[in-house]
């Protein structure tokens, strides 16, 4: 199976330090879609690991997550592609759980899903520090997007090994390329 992890806010859609908090406010990032959906093509596995505390903070409830990622399925069916999995973080930080990235939880969950032992070189594409960590706790390699917090993450210290692009679609030909 080749399986890629996405962040959403950043990756996929624009993100905002106010938050995403409705289908309005989704707006996917030029490229991004299409991006999945020729990864789809060619035979990858998508799926989504996404923090999002605008549930524990009040700022939207789950059927709008729900909505949102609804229309992103249904943009990426458009084009021809679908992302398999979406696994959320409800909590905010202070909340202690396992799931918010920089920890692995929705990472294991991802694995456990596709009844993988670890997610070894399964590359996973961020725009945070947080992102990246979180996927490289379980063997992921590290993809930095410059979209989104993107910029701001690289004037720090980045994870050995991280690959930084453009956007999702100079990942993806990125990947296509290398497994061609």
């Amino acid at each position: 199976m080749k399986l890629i992890v996405l962040d959403r806010d950043g990756v996929i859609n624009e993100d905002s330090d106010a938050f995403v908090k409705s289908t309005d406010e989704w707006i996917p990032i030029p490229g991004s879609i299409e991006a999945i959906a020729r990864l789809c093509k060619a035979g990858w596995t998508v799926a989504v690991a996404t923090n999002q505390s605008g549930l524990a903070r009040g700022l939207f409830d789950i059927q709008t997550l729900t909505d949102m990622h609804f229309k992103l399925q249904q943009l990426a069916m458009e084009q021809g592609g679908r992302v398999d999995l979406i696994v959320h973080c409800p909590h905010a930080a202070a909340d202690g759980c396992d799931c918010r990235k920089p920890k692995p939880g929705m990472f294991r969950t991802i694995a456990e899903h596709f009844d993988l032992r670890d997610l070894r070189d399964v590359p996973v594409v961020g725009d945070s520090h947080r992102d990246l960590h979180a996927g490289m706790m379980l063997g992921c390699t590290p993809y930095l997007v410059r979209t989104g917090k993107g910029m701001r993450t690289l004037e720090g210290v980045l994870p050995p090994g991280t690959q930084v692009f453009r956007d999702l679609a100079a990942v993806t030909d990125h990947l296509l390329k290398a497994s061609s």
